[in-house]
This record gives structure tokens, C-alpha cells and sequence, in this order.
């Protein structure tokens, strides 16, 4: 889910925007966006943002570049305190302050000029699996305030809840969660 963001930006931007230099996430401006289906009735939404991670491109050899992201579980936003004491609950993620969200990129597919899928482990609820995010890059260029090398991009996946012991209620609840990505990452200083 959170790191397949920055996955997408290493094997997206231009091999010489990197020339090996170290990239990280503006949490400022970077989100994951989760939508499920619920009972039928309605369109359940949440989103996870501030995060912050780092992405390490090797641009003699882009498949040995790597991504890393966390952030905690408890960072969730459902616009309802309710639904969010919920999903921290038994029924979903019995969650506590230390629990993390994290992904590390495995492999980079270069699909197109501005495409990649990009696969890696995503671990949640203490389960890991893999996941493949489709990511396109959306620009890059200097950033006109920041004045240096920045990069924009957005990407999908779906996860099935079930898979990481959140399944509670499906399927009336959707067990699959649509998983819309959206950062911008600058170069590192």
C-alpha cells in the first residue's frame, strides 16, 4: 500500500534525474486513499498521509534500486471517530501505537514511457505479501518554489482485506479494498 508509492518513483523518473542520488517522500503532499464497498449501500473511504520514505536508485542497474515506507497503522483517517475506534478494534487491526504499515520494492517492471508496475512486500496486520502497484509518473521537473529536482506520481493496486486477517463482515463489507496512491518525493539534500 504506503511504500509502493516510492517504488514508483524510482523506476519511473529518468535515469539521470538520479545519477545515484538518494530521493525522499514530501509527506507533505503524499497520500494512500483506500475505498471499499459497504453493504452495498455506500462507499467507505480512508486515507493514510504524512508519511515519510526513501528511495535508493541505482541507475547503472535500476532492478537493484530499492524503496522503503512505514508509517503507522494508527495514522489511518476515516473522517469518523467511531469508524476509526472500529478499525482499531479486535474485529480489524486490534491495533497499538507501535504497529507499522510498511513496504520494501522486490522488482521494477518498466511498462511504458511513464508506466511501471512495481512489485514489493507489503506487511499489515502483521502479515506480509506481495502486492503490484500500477504507477504512472506524473511529472518531473524543478519543483518552481523548492527550486530543485522533484517528481509526482499516482498508483493503484487492490488488496484483499482477508489476506492480512482484516477480512471482518465480508463479503458484505467488500474483502477487496481499492488502493488509489498519490506522492511527490524531492531529491535529497
Amino acid at each position: 500500500m504506503k511504500s509502493a508509492l516510492l517504488a514508483t518513483v524510482v523506476s519511473l523518473l529518468p535515469l539521470s534525474a538520479f545519477a545515484g542520488e538518494a530521493w525522499t517522500l514530501d509527506p507533505s503532499h503524499s497520500q494512500i486513499v483506500f475505498t471499499y464497498n459497504h453493504l452495498g449501500y455506500s462507499t467507505g473511504t480512508g486515507m493514510f498521509s504524512g508519511f515519510e520514505g526513501t528511495i535508493d536508485w541505482d541507475a547503472e542497474d535500476p532492478a537493484a534500486s530499492s524503496v522503503s515506507v512505514s508509517f503507522p497503522v494508527m495514522s489511518m483517517l476515516t473522517g469518523w471517530e467511531a469508524r476509526f475506534e472500529h478499525f482499531m478494534s479486535p474485529d480489524f487491526f486490534d491495533a497499538n501505537e507501535d504497529e507499522m504499515v510498511t513496504f520494501e520494492s522486490t522488482s521494477i517492471e518498466v511498462t511504458g514511457e511513464d508506466t511501471a508496475l512495481i512489485t514489493g512486500d507489503l506487511t499489515l496486520n502483521g502479515v506480509t505479501k506481495e502486492v503490484v502497484l500500477d504507477a504512472k509518473l506524473n511529472q518531473q521537473m524543478d519543483h518552481p518554489m523548492e527550486g530543485k529536482p522533484w517528481a509526482g506520481f499516482d498508483a493503484t493496486t487492490t488488496l484483499v482485506r482477508s489476506d492480512y486477517n482484516v477480512g471482518a463482515f465480508a463479503p458484505y463489507v467488500s474483502d477487496e479494498v481499492e488502493v488509489s496512491i498519490s506522492i511527490e518525493a524531492m531529491k535529497a539534500d
